[in-house]
């Protein structure tokens, strides 16, 4: 693998994990008060990793936030890996609950279910992809 790639894969986990660390600190915030953004992270970081992912094996992905089909695609490379991933409704929070139009307040435990799928695709994807120099 060359340097170039590397590094783009690299940026793609390092802006992950900074959707992690945002949810983090919002849940240590007062989670009650900002559900719909940790939601809108969690979407974000495993659309993320995701596609780390998918760079990672050579596969062309196009610009989207659908995580069903994203994670399609990184079945068909690793079916047992990511065989069972829920990712029940994320898909919604990449750019419908951003916009007053859809108001709609997550529950806590709807957060809280949405942090732990985009921790499971951390650990699976970061688990997976070995970075060498």
């Amino acid at each position: 693998m060359n340097r170039e790639k590397i590094e783009y894969i690299k940026n793609w986990l390092f802006r992950a994990n900074e959707d992690i660390a945002v949810i983090d600190n919002l849940i240590n915030a007062g989670i009650e008060n900002y559900t719909s953004t940790i939601c809108f992270h969690a979407q974000q970081a495993s659309e993320k990793f995701l596609k780390a992912f998918l760079v990672n094996h050579d596969v062309d992905f196009p610009r989207t936030h659908d995580l069903d089909f994203l994670l399609l695609e990184c079945q068909k490379i690793n079916k047992e890996a990511f065989q069972d991933i829920n990712l029940k409704n994320l898909t919604e929070f990449g750019v419908s609950v951003r916009y007053p139009d859809d108001f709609y307040i997550p529950l806590v435990s709807e957060a809280l279910d949405y942090q732990q799928i985009a921790k499971e695709i951390r650990g699976i994807v970061e688990g997976l992809i070995k970075l060498e120099p």
